[in-house]
């Protein structure tokens, strides 16, 4: 069956940029429709299972009105159940206790919040424009303008969809390819835009950092929940990877250490599994990303709410193929040997993974797959960790010269914060176009041509407005993290809260060009223009400047 619809606004993926842009249409009474390929929205914090990687400044100043009242909204979640009184005064409350983000919570109630939070504009719960299970498979120009964009379900049903204007929220930039819209894959010379790591040799789009098929686990000790040997064990088991520059340590890939292209950066933590307890002050990977805290619930309640930790490290990172600039096949083939070779993690660290509690006892058989605060039956998330999409060739590209520390230093440009302590990291471009703040080291995972990683300072930096909008076409505007930025600054601009801000920042400049008819290309002309779409910002709890740059 086919359907034909018309909207104002068309955001094409229902992610966290997806989800924040469609708030602030509802907000607004501007028309619009979502298409979500998977039944849940929130992305990367919700379908991919991954808790949000933040800034430091997140609860003071570092995100916008709308992400903090979604973060109280998951906290209060919490406080619905039987919690122990201790935790119920905590105002930051970390409902799973990992430490690698100030919120760690299972995706399902990121979900239940997001959708609320959502429904509560609507005054409708069942979120009838959003259309859940449809993925683009087609586009139409007429020019510099994209009329149409058609989505189908796996059911057969297939939406066209004209609107007037069109939101890329997509974790793959879905819209540019299907559209012609001019856009970048992979890795840049270092000499396009003199970045510090860009890459020495050659631009190369087959330089895509790798992805990950993220899964829940939680122990039973004294029980055996090894799952049967998987494809390919033999080879995942005793992989070295073969990396420029060179894997520090040349140990296998399935480790406890956290490997890096230098010996400064390697790392190497324990798994102590609950109930056994890390040494006082030690970062072990049980608790990295845990999203359930059994310690967090009163006793009656403790067997309901066990342990579960979400596994996102370096030994499931997947680059062996890339995903963008090959056939649906490829893409297809790429996204299967990432479930895969998680699937090969799992096994070893149930079966010869080192013990912390044994020299002589190999493996945790008692971990178990946990699918109930991923939404899925298998414990896998719905769908896999996408790091770094297409990239809009935007009115402006973000490069490390703007936000590099390293970089900024050796060019004298690493200026000291104004009226406020510096940070350590220095400052970013003050872009006087800016829809939003971020903050995130510079973190590419290694590559799918085989470079190693990349981890290094990144100062606290502005969203330029002309990052979101493209070069050429009229309509369209940057809703996610595929916008205007080099394959060095998306290791910083692809976090969770500057994702959401590109989206609130998307439908902001949408609403306001609806409401003067104007385009994203005339209001970015005009400084005055620009001012105005950042005073209603402003006015809906967004910054775009930090403290200390004041």
């Amino acid at each position: 069956m086919h359907t034909e619809l018309s909207t104002d606004v068309l955001i094409i993926g229902g992610t966290a940029g997806g989800t924040a842009a469609a708030l602030v249409l509802a907000e607004k009474r501007v028309p619009f429709l979502v298409f979500e390929s998977t039944d849940w929205l929130g992305g990367q914090l919700t379908a991919q299972a991954v808790p949000p990687d933040e800034n430091r400044w997140v609860e003071e100043y570092g995100c916008t009105r709308r992400y903090a009242d979604l973060r109280r909204m998951v906290r209060a979640a919490y406080l619905g159940r039987p919690i122990r009184d201790g935790f119920r005064t905590d105002p930051r409350l970390n409902p799973g206790g990992g430490w690698v983000s100030r919120l760690c919570a299972e995706p399902r109630i990121w979900m239940q919040c997001l959708h609320q939070q959502l429904a509560s504009l609507l005054g409708d719960p069942d979120l009838k424009p959003v259309h859940f299970g449809f993925t683009p498979v087609s586009a139409t120009a007429d020019g510099d303008r994209v009329r149409s964009v058609t989505f189908s379900h796996a059911d057969g049903r297939t939406i066209t969809v004209t609107a007037k204007y069109i939101l890329d929220a997509s974790d793959l930039g879905d819209l540019y390819n299907l559209a012609g819209i001019e856009h970048r894959i992979g890795a840049e010379h270092t000499s396009v835009h003199g970045e510090l790591h860009g890459h020495p040799d050659k631009t190369d789009p087959a330089d895509q950092q790798a992805v990950s098929w993220c899964f829940a686990l939680e122990h039973r000790p004294g029980e055996d929940h090894t799952i049967p040997r998987p494809k390919n064990y033999d080879f995942w088991r005793s992989y070295v990877p073969q990396m420029t520059p060179p894997w520090a340590g040349g140990e296998r890939l399935f480790s406890w250490t956290v490997p890096s292209h230098n010996v400064e950066g390697r790392r190497t933590f324990r798994l102590v599994p609950w109930p056994d307890q890390p040494d006082k002050g030690e970062l072990e990977m049980w608790r990295y990303r845990r999203i359930s805290m059994r310690r967090l619930y009163q006793d009656s309640a403790a067997d309901q709410y066990p342990d579960v930790t979400l596994i996102n490290m370096v030994q499931m990172d997947y680059w062996q193929r890339p995903l963008l600039g090959v056939s649906p096949a490829d893409r297809a083939a790429a996204l299967a040997g990432a479930r895969e070779q998680s699937l090969n993690l799992i096994h070893w660290m149930q079966t010869e993974a080192p013990r912390h509690d044994s020299d002589s006892k190999l493996g945790y058989p008692g971990l178990k797959l946990r699918g109930n605060e991923l939404g899925t039956a298998d414990g896998f998330a719905k769908a896999c960790y996408i790091r770094e999409p297409r990239r809009l060739e935007a009115l402006t590209i973000v490069h490390e010269g703007h936000v590099g520390t390293e970089q900024r230093q050796k060019a004298g440009l690493n200026t000291k914060a104004l009226n406020w302590e510096a940070t350590p990291f220095g400052t970013g471009e003050r872009f006087p176009d800016s829809v939003g703040i971020g903050h995130y080291m510079i973190d590419l995972h290694p590559s799918t041509a085989g470079r190693n990683n990349v981890y290094v300072n990144c100062a606290p930096f502005r969203i330029p407005m002309g990052a979101l909008i493209p070069k050429r076409v009229r309509n369209v505007v940057c809703a996610g993290k595929a916008m205007g930025v080099t394959h060095v600054t998306n290791g910083a601009y692809r976090m969770h809260p500057t994702e959401w801000n590109a989206g609130e920042a998307a439908a902001t400049l949408a609403a306001w060009c609806l409401a003067h008819d104007l385009e994203p290309h005339a209001v970015h002309e005009y400084a005055d223009h620009v001012r105005h779409v950042q005073d209603v910002l402003a006015a809906d709890g967004v910054r775009f400047a930090w403290p200390w740059e004041v």
